[in-house]
């Protein structure tokens, strides 16, 4: 693994002695919890990426705005640097804290603070859990629209950070379509609202900036979230197919016929098998892929969308189609996707779970590729899908104990990446990039485009101290990673201060 363990400022290495800085932090903001012996530490060593692990200097648990505020004006004093971490249920090492820096963990800011039922907006801390705000608001009929599989536990705040999405995000959007406004803190700890309650606000859209940034330009103090009312009725086709290329091709159909289901997902042969020993959740365990279609709104409409939706998939080879009878089986459908991860945990010692974007059209020949890679690489891939966006979740499965197959994994996911970029789609969906995918950003972007990134970073964090590392490569990396051509040995504008 290739792990920044300290960070780097204006190209120098910075090192920091860690009783100083914790003298100098319990100074600055009194009353601050802040761990620093390794058994306290050792729980933060790593986000959902458990592969990636580095132990930081300090973790700081702040429980008020005020020594947020004192902490950040510090650190950016200091130049120590500081990695912001929510409910650490991320996937791509985004919050992997730095062996020279703090890590500012805002789980204990987690109060909903006010619930406007008639404007439909809630204002809530971002410690808050996403399915916490969706329960507290249900006596309203009200609920928070993106449903990450991980909703049980993600922070909200997180949940901006990453720009989450979820199974239904295909008809109601990610979290970008449903927060209205954002308080931030900079790192010099000057205090921002960006966005309003309104229905637009004046000047540069940085709201939608702030969203999937990563912990790289502020962190999140507050966030105003848009209410939905709940649909009156909810059905769940699932459509059996002997052939995962079909099952592909099923998903463009139903787009193409003029229906936006309120959920569309796909799952392998593999991905089927695991979560129906898991769950029971009464998927045909000999099929190759399965589609789970949601169709939501008032009952008339919705019956008609399940008549269009059935001839679709009909027309499009599905061996078998079965309508949830109730709402128990339709909870039972939707328990066997999002248990999809945990269940294919069971099978295999170790997994990895990939994320990238690709159009619907390419389905089938994405598909196609990835079983080619799995063979020429030796392990095996399950294939969970939020096939109506086209997000994959290749998992793949390995054992860390045998030694280079950690490494033969990464590099498979790597070519899977590369796939959806050559297919015209994207290395990540709502996981981000992190640490992870950080290589394949040079396949994704120019050096213009990555320059670009770093002049907007340098706006907001001129000495690059919130979350180094991660998100944006540098233009050396990725002459490293041999994605990006370098003329005379130079990189595009060698004046140009790098990360």
């Amino acid at each position: 693994m290739n792990i920044l363990h300290d960070a780097r400022l204006d190209g120098e290495l910075v090192q920091h002695d860690r009783a100083e800085v914790l003298a100098a932090l319990s100074r600055a903001a009194p009353g601050l919890t802040l761990l620093h012996r390794e058994e306290d530490l050792r729980p933060f060593e790593c986000d959902g990426l458990a592969a990636y692990r580095v132990l930081p200097m300090l973790v700081a648990l702040p429980e008020t705005l005020d020594q947020v505020e004192a902490l950040l004006r510090k650190c950016h004093e200091l130049r120590v640097p500081v990695v912001t971490r929510g409910a650490g249920t991320g996937l791509s090492g985004g919050a992997l804290p730095l062996e020279q820096g703090v890590l500012l963990v805002m789980s204990r800011f987690n109060r909903i603070l006010e619930i406007d039922a008639d404007a439909r907006i809630a204002r809530v801390q971002p410690g808050v859990r996403n399915l916490a705000i969706s329960e507290a608001v249900a006596p309203h009929g009200l609920y928070y629209a993106p449903d990450p599989s991980s909703q049980i536990a993600c922070s909200i705040g997180g949940n901006v950070a990453e720009n989450a999405g979820g199974v239904h995000c295909l008809k109601y959007g990610l979290t970008v379509h449903n927060v209205l406004s954002i308080n931030v803190m900079t790192i010099e700890g000057e205090r921002m609202t960006i966005g309003s309650s309104a229905l637009d606000s004046p000047g540069f859209d940085l709201l939608a900036l702030m969203m999937g940034s990563e912990g790289m330009l502020g962190v999140v103090t507050e966030v105003t979230v848009k209410l939905l009312p709940r649909p009156e009725t909810a059905k769940v086709l699932m459509a059996s197919f002997d052939d995962i290329e079909k099952a592909g091709s099923a998903v463009g159909a139903i787009i193409a016929a003029g229906i936006i289901p309120g959920g569309l997902e796909m799952m392998d042969n593999l991905a089927i098998r695991a979560a129906e020993d898991f769950i029971h959740a009464g998927y045909p365990v000999e099929a190759e892929a399965i589609l789970l279609c949601e169709l939501d709104g008032v009952e008339a409409d919705v019956q008609q969308d399940i008549d269009t939706v059935r001839g679709v998939l009909e027309a499009s080879g599905a061996t078998g189609i079965q309508l949830a009878r109730d709402e128990a089986e339709r909870a039972r459908f939707w328990a066997g996707r999002k248990n999809a991860f945990p269940a294919v945990g069971r099978m295999s010692p170790d997994y990895y779970c990939m994320d990238g974007t690709i159009p619907r059209r390419e389905l089938p020949r994405v598909l196609k590729g990835i079983s080619q890679l799995s063979e020429e690489y030796g392990l095996r891939v399950a294939n969970v899908f939020h096939a109506g966006d086209g997000n994959m979740h290749p998992l793949i499965l390995f054992d860390a104990n045998r030694e280079g197959e950690l490494a033969t994994a990464e590099a498979l996911g790597g070519k899977i990446l590369e796939l959806c970029v050559e297919a015209g789609g994207s290395i990540t969906g709502e996981h981000g990039v992190g640490r992870e995918k950080i290589n394949q950003m040079c396949a994704q972007f120019g050096s213009l485009e990555i320059t670009a990134f770093h002049a907007v970073k340098r706006a907001f964090d001129a000495h690059g101290l919130l979350n180094p590392g991660k998100n944006i490569p540098t233009l050396a990396r990725c002459a490293e990673f041999g994605a990006m051509h370098v003329h005379n040995n130079e990189l595009p504008h060698p004046e140009l201060p790098r990360f």
